[in-house]
Order: structure tokens, then sequence, then C-alpha cells
């Protein structure tokens, strides 16, 4: 039973989600700090369509007047048009309306959601001419007075209902959307609301590294009627006081496209377009000159990153440099003087311990405040929220404003069409004069921060800021204004825990470390000046526009390491193709070569060469003054590293750039062989001098056999070499014309070494025939004298 009856009330529910009385306002809420889903202004202006839609589509083009006097004449105007595929015969619309006041800001939200055929009461009805044909828009005017609605005369200032419903020819509604007038007497005793706008002047990131944007979006939103322009527009065609939250990060980007060409490449595209200079982007910045002279202003860090994520994954680094006096500058240049205030307003309004006492210490300081969302803060225990509280801090208590969660929201996210536009309109009224009726004998200050990213449609933002100046119930203020006045307490609800998954993921900030740590390397080499930098482009990747689009922001990622890993390759060695280098002895040095082809930036890193045998080859150290290079644009520098080898062989040498200071390697290095011969130009040298001493040898002996053969060929039986008699028996030792061991060579000394004159005989050495002793031979083959018995010689 209990089934049948959610079923009933399920099927009960459905017509209400079909008719979407409001459906401009049920959409999924953004993620916090996430960037609005846009419509395309140019659709028709009808409701937006759902999944779950209404026969008939209803749109306002026309409601008036803002402010409901007791003799006014009430009038709406607007569209509808056949959603279903075939005529409908008898549509009408008709007003509805409820004649009690809402009496409480969530009372007013419920009945935003209320369907316009559950008001209590019916007004005038027009019926469309003829049948409803499908996908044609049909336009209606109904029109009413005060007293028909039943509103007080004189009386208590109010909101009231009121509805328009489509309905068919059965007279069953088919079709709705429900919005509020606001009735204020001729004169009223209440205190009016101050309220101070924030105007966010932000967008999406365009570019990765500074010199190339991925696309040329931003172009569409500087154009005359883009979203950038009519913010600028808005704000300089009233004199509504404002504070402009301004990104630098934008500035900077318009600043380029002003400056000259520039280029666009697409992540993952092979070309690079090349646009001319931008003369929408130099004409708005100097209307955003003009509007902004008069108003106060503060940046957000550069880039607007994801605070949180950052904080929470420990990075600091990006932390500090977002906030980094030279990455703001640029707001100050462009807008011609310094910052007149330090606000602290994290990525959807949302801030956790850690990063709040971070920004207190950092950016806060003593006299700056934080610009929060009042949904993270609990009502005050006693009276109404006001803006102005305080927010405990490790570096103490600070000023902080609370800017109101559903004001902004419905400014954000329900003024992309013109129908949606013109329900934001009045809704905005109702809630402020909401909040005036709630106490009017109490002063209330409010805060309305679009989100950073706001989009309205054309003629909302402007209007919201006059409807802020010129309402009755309404005072224009400026945040330092309500920032003076008296701090009401409130108790901070913490950073809810479910919000992490709208912040960066672990992953992706894991490479996002990795691309600093390469980008840290490339510039510990660099000198000064420094022309090439990846401190903003490590920004513009971690920038909170991306919760929404992860995709994106991972091709952004990839394209930013990309051009990394491009630019340090541009210092580089120079090695042959084939990795090889020959060293032609056992010792020798061996040339390395190093490149900068960066684009105006020097470079200074030193040379690490290893070997990985060390065994067969050793190398040495280069002098202190070789070791560290400096490099130019553009210039090629070599440095010979002496080396041993032991042992002939191929060996691997490794080659890899540090940086000067530190040590640590800078790029991927490199890898080569060395071919060791273990023949040197010296051993080259002696090898070939002793080849020539060897030919002219046998050269020599060739000579001599060509004279013997010449001497033989005489008939008289010498050799050429001594006397032609043959000698008589001997003494087993080399006979004449024979050298000995150890005995010279007739030929070559000249000496005949049987000439004994001035020798005495050997007695001790008898021999035979004639010779028996030769004088001054040994049994060594020596030639000596043999100094006798007394001699001193002996």
């Amino acid at each position: 039973m209990r089934t049948i009856k959610r079923a009933v009330a399920l099927a009960a529910l459905l017509p209400c989600l079909a008719w979407a009385a409001n459906p401009v306002m049920a959409g999924t809420p953004a993620a916090p700090g996430a960037a609005p889903v846009r419509a395309n202004p140019g659709t028709a202006p009808l409701q937006p369509e759902a999944s779950a839609r209404a026969q008939v589509g209803i749109a306002l083009t026309e409601i008036g007047p803002q402010t409901v006097r007791a003799n006014s004449k009430i009038e709406l105007s607007g569209l509808v048009r056949n959603r279903t595929d075939a005529a409908l015969n008898g549509v009408s619309v008709r007003l509805r309306f409820a004649n009690r006041p809402v009496n409480s800001r969530s009372q007013l939200e419920q009945y935003s959601e209320t369907p316009a055929q559950q008001l209590p009461y019916t007004g005038p009805q027009q019926r469309l001419r003829g049948a409803a044909e499908p996908g044609v828009k049909y336009a209606w005017k109904l029109e009413t007075t005060a007293k028909a609605l039943r509103l007080p005369n004189g009386g208590t200032p109010g909101v009231y209902p009121v509805g328009v419903e489509v309905l068919n020819a059965a007279g069953v509604p088919v079709g709705g959307l429900t919005t509020f007038i606001t009735y204020m007497p001729e004169s009223t005793n209440f205190k009016p609301v101050s309220i101070g706008w924030v105007w966010p002047l932000a967008d999406e990131q365009h570019r990765t590294n500074d010199a190339t944007f991925i696309d040329d979006e931003l172009s569409e939103g500087l154009a005359a009627d883009g979203r950038l322009t009519r913010l600028v527009q808005a704000a300089e065609a009233t004199e509504t006081p404002i504070t402009w939250a301004v990104d630098p990060a934008l500035l900077d980007d318009v600043r380029r496209m002003a400056a000259g060409e520039y280029a666009v490449r697409a992540p993952g595209a092979d070309e690079t377009a090349r646009k001319p200079q931008s003369r929408a982007a130099a004409a708005w910045l100097k209307s955003l000159t003009s509007a902004a002279k008069d108003d106060p202003y503060f940046t957000l860090p550069y880039a607007d990153p994801d605070l949180l994520a950052l904080v929470r994954h420990k990075m600091p680094q990006q932390v500090r440099s977002a906030f980094a006096p030279q990455n703001l500058a640029v707001a100050s240049e462009v807008l011609g003087r310094a910052p007149d205030a330090r606000v602290a307003w994290p990525p959807g309004g949302s801030v956790g311990h850690d990063t709040a006492d971070w920004l207190a210490k950092n950016v806060v300081g003593d006299d700056g405040a934080f610009l929060l969302s009042s949904r993270h803060f609990q009502q005050p225990p006693q009276g109404y929220p006001n803006a102005a509280t305080t927010f405990e801090t490790s570096s103490g208590t600070k000023p902080t404003l609370l800017y109101d969660e559903t004001l902004s929201d419905i400014v954000t996210h329900d003024g992309d069409t013109l129908g949606s536009s013109l329900l934001t309109e009045q809704r905005f009224l109702a809630e402020t004069a909401m909040i005036a009726a709630e106490a009017p004998a109490l002063q209330r200050t409010v805060v309305v921060a679009p989100d950073r990213r706001w989009d309205p449609y054309p003629g909302l933002a402007e209007n919201l800021l006059e409807y802020t100046a010129g309402a009755d119930w309404l005072k224009e203020a400026s945040l330092d204004d309500i920032e003076k006045s008296e701090p009401q307490p409130r108790t901070w609800r913490n950073y809810p825990d479910h919000y992490e998954r709208y912040e960066l993921g672990e992953s992706y900030l894991k490479r996002v470390w990795s691309i600093a740590r390469r980008a840290e390397s490339l510039h510990s080499v660099m000198t000064e000046p420094y022309n090439l930098s990846y401190e903003k482009s490590l920004l513009r990747i971690v920038s909170s526009a991306w919760r929404a689009d992860s995709k994106d922001a991972k091709q952004a990622r990839v394209a930013l390491s990309d051009q990394l890993d491009r630019d340090m390759g541009r210092v580089r060695f120079l090695t042959p193709e084939s990795k090889r280098i020959n060293m032609t002895g056992s010792t020798g040095t061996l040339p390395v070569t190093i490149e900068n082809e960066l684009t105006g930036q020097a470079v200074r890193v030193r040379l690490v060469a290893t070997s990985e045998n060390t065994a067969k080859l050793q190398l040495g150290a280069l002098d202190p003054e070789q070791q560290i290079i400096e490099l130019q644009p553009g210039e090629r520098v070599t440095r010979w590293v002496p080396a041993q080898a032991y042992g002939n062989g191929i060996f691997r040498m490794n080659l890899q750039l540090v940086t000067p200071g530190t040590g640590r390697p800078f790029g991927d290095g490199e890898t080569v062989t060395v071919r060791a011969t273990g023949y040197g130009q010296i051993a080259l040298l002696i090898t070939g001098g002793g080849l020539a001493v060897l030919f002219v040898g046998v050269g020599v002996r060739a000579i001599r056999a060509r004279r013997r053969r010449k001497a033989e060929a005489a008939g008289d039986g010498s050799t050429g070499m001594g006397p032609g008699a043959t000698g008589g028996p001997g003494d087993g030792f080399p006979g004449p014309g024979f050298a000995g061991p150890g005995l010279p060579d007739p030929e070559l000394s000249g000496t005949s070494p049987w000439d004994g004159a001035g020798a005495e005989p050997d007695a001790a050495v008898p021999g035979p025939g004639p010779s028996a002793a030769e004088p001054g031979i040994s049994r060594s083959g020596a030639t000596r004298a043999d100094p006798g018995p007394g001699d001193p010689a002996r």
C-alpha cells in the first residue's frame, strides 16, 4: 500500500516537473568555484528545454513596472512556442497570483519552484488566434492593476508571487512560469539596505606558455557584443559604485593580443596560426581604464589558481607565485594605479584551515579582508545576517565580508536568455525587498559577488546596477564602506569534505608538479636577464577554471609539458650520428660540444663526463674554469675531456649537463661510445721508423748478394771477401772471412779480424798449422787486449 501511495505521489509530482514553473532556476547546482554553464545568447528567448519538457514553452519579454504602487497598471508580455510535433488548438495564457505577501526568503525560494497553476487566484486570460503550430512562436500580453491583484492600498511593502499558465483547449495546464512583483507604497519608514557589488573580471585560460595561445576564444569576449565588453559597458553606463575583482592573467592575455601579431596553436595541432594585432583588445583595455577610474579594485591571484587544491597537495611554490608582485603588476600597469584593497577571495568563496592561515599571513595582512560565501557561516545568534563579520586564523582575527550566496547564485546562473534575465531582475528585486522587510528598523548590509566568469544576458548587468541605485529599499555602497560597519559574530562551518571532489585532483597535480620540477631545472641554468619563464604558465594550468573542464585541462597540461621538453632540448650535446668517438692511442682527449638554441636566453651549465667501465677507460677532470660553460643564444662550445684507455675496445661514456650551483642533472644527458685503438701518433712514428730501417737493411743485403754473384761470375773463385786460396785445417772457431759472435764485420768495420800486430801469442791455446793461435780472440768472441802477469790492468 505504501508503494502505491509513493507511486501516486510521484505521478502527481511529474506534471510539476514537466510544467517547470521556473525551469531556468532548476538546473543542477554548479560546483563551488566552477564556471557556470552558459547558453547561447542568440537562442530564442524561451525558457531552456529540460529533459521533461512542458508541451508549450513560455517566456517573458516584458514585465513592469519593477516597483508596483497602489495605482499601478501591471503588464506582462511574452512568447509561447508549441514543442510538440502536432498543432495544438485552443491554446490560451492566463494570469495567476496570490494576494498574500511572501513572509520570508525561504518562502520566496519555495514559491520560485511552485508551478503557476498552484497559485490560488486567476486573472485575465488571452486565447491564441488559431492553432499553435509546432515550433512556431506566438506573442501574448496580459494587463491588470494592483487593485485587481488585491494588493494593499498604501499599507505595508511586500513581495507577491504571480504566474502565467498555458492552457490547452480542455483547460489543462501545459506550461507556465512563476515570478514576483514588489509592492512598495509611496512612503516608507524602513532603513534601506546597503548593497555592494563585486564586479569580477576573469576568464578561462587561453594560453599555456607565454608565447602561444591554445585558442582564440578570448576574441569573442572582447568583441562589441562579447561577455567582457558587456561587463565593462555596464559598469561605465551607471554611476553605481562597484569594486572590481581583476585577474591579472586576463589583462596579460588581452595586452598580448593588443601588442601585435600573436600565435594560436590548439593542443595536439600540427600547425600554428598567426593572428593579426587585435584592435578589439586595444579598445577594450582603453574602455576598462575609463570605466574603472573612479572605482576601487583588488587583484585575484594570477590565473585564479585552485588555492585549496594547491595547499592540500603541498604545492606552496605555486601559491606564492600566484601572489608574487611581479605577476600581479600587469593590473597596475593597465589600470594606471595600484590596487585599492587587499582582499582574499578564494574560488567559490570557500576556504579550509590551512588555506585560510596562509592567506591571512601572506595576503590579508594587517589591512586586508577575506571575501567568503555566506553558506559557510551559521546565522547570527541574534538578529538578521549582515555582510561584515570576522574570521579566526593562526595570524589572528581578520575582517571578513560575506557575500549573499542566494543572491549571487541567482544573478550568476539565471540570466543567459532574455526571458530568464527578466525573471532574474524580478527575483533580485524581490530578494532585496525581503531583506529590507525582515527588519525595517535595522541597517542591513549585503554584498553580491557573481561568479568570476559571469556571463549575463545583454542589458542584465546594467539593469541590476540601476535597480541597486534606484530601488526605494536599496542604497548603493562600496565594499570598503560595508567593511567598516560593525562586524557581526558568525560561526564558521568549516570546509565541507565533499567539496574536495570539485577541486583539481591529486593525479592531475602530480603531473603538474613534475612539470614544475623540470621548469625549475631550466630556470636554474639560465642567466640574467631572464627572457624565458614558465612561472605564469604553471599557474595557468592550475587555474580554478579547469575544475569544470578536465578534458581541456589535460590537453593544456600536455601541451605545456611538450613545450617545456622542446625548450630544454635546445640546450644540448652535439654528437655524431653514429654516437661514436675514436681515440687513437692509450691516452688522449675526447671532444664534447654543447649548443644553446634558446631564443634570446643565455645559459650557464657544468659538464660532467663519466665512464661506464673505469677499469678500461678512465676520464680525467676538466680544469675548473673549463667545467662551467656559459652559452649565449645560438652559441656552441667544445670541451676536451682527458682520457686514458687500458687496452683496445669500445667503451661507453655518459655525458650530463648539471646546474652549476646544486649539481642537479639538467636534461636527459647523452651516451656516446669511445673506440680506443691503442696506437697513438708517437707509436705510429716509431713503428714507421722501424719499418724504414728494416727496408734499408733488406736493400743492403740485396746489394751484397748482387756483388757476390758478380765476383763468382768473374771465375777467380773469390767471393770478393778475402784471399782466393783455401785455408788449412781449423780449430773449431770461425775462420777468416766469417765474423763470429761479437766480432766486427770486416765489410763494415774495415779492420781485419786477424790483424794481430802488437799482440803476444796465447800459449794456453795451442793451435795446429800455421795459425795455431790468433791474437786478441777470447772464447766469448770479444775483442780485447789480454794483460800479462804483472800488468797493472790485470
